[in-house]
């Protein structure tokens, strides 16, 4: 059993050990997780996604990203918000994706509201909130990273706010998370300075 420090994964390399259960993970960590992301739809993406994901594993949100995206026309912020009520239906049937009504819903909602937003509006609020990289010491266990924090609470009500759905503080701080608005590799973790 971990006590929640970086671990060893199959090359040798040291990596946070939720990482390590699978192959995906193990990518999904090393390439992905904690790297800046930018773009409107990037970021809806990301944020419908760690929705989907509330109550869920990621890797059962990961496995069925390609599900996703197609279920989901790529997540681009205008076709998604002109889903009709058949496509509403069409989603509901999909096993590629997580058939939950209201996360559905939300993921509609969160597009029609997001479609008359400026360019860059939605980047520019979310990055708005990240928080000064020094701000915080360096995880070295997984007890030392944070569920909730003051700045994705702040981000929880701005995005509530302005009429987003399914947005609350512990899935805007996994949004800062793999987004790569903080930075919580543990401090040993190969991919800490390659984020």
């Amino acid at each position: 059993m971990s006590d929640g420090t970086a671990l060893a994964g199959p090359d040798g390399a040291l990596r946070c050990p939720w990482a390590l259960s699978t192959e995906d993970y193990v990518t999904y960590h090393d390439e992905e997780w904690g790297r800046p992301v930018h773009g409107d739809d990037a970021l809806y993406e990301r944020l419908s996604l760690e929705a989907f994901q509330s109550g869920l594993s990621w890797i059962t949100i990961l496995r069925r990203r390609v599900g996703f995206r197609a279920a989901f026309a790529g997540f681009e912020i205008a076709k998604v918000a002109a889903f009709t009520d058949d496509d509403r239906d069409r989603l509901l049937a999909d096993p590629g994706i997580i058939r939950n009504r209201a996360k559905i819903d939300a993921t509609l909602a969160n597009a029609r509201v997001l479609a008359d937003w400026t360019p860059g509006e939605l980047d520019a609020l979310i990055w708005s909130h990240a928080p000064d990289p020094t701000a915080r010491p360096v995880p070295k266990t997984l007890a030392d990273v944070p569920a909730v924090t003051p700045e994705s609470t702040a981000l929880s009500k701005a995005l509530k706010k302005r009429g987003l759905r399914f947005v609350g503080p512990t899935t805007a701080y996994a949004l800062m998370q793999a987004c790569g608005l903080v930075d919580d590799h543990l401090e040993a973790c190969v991919a800490r300075s390659a984020a």
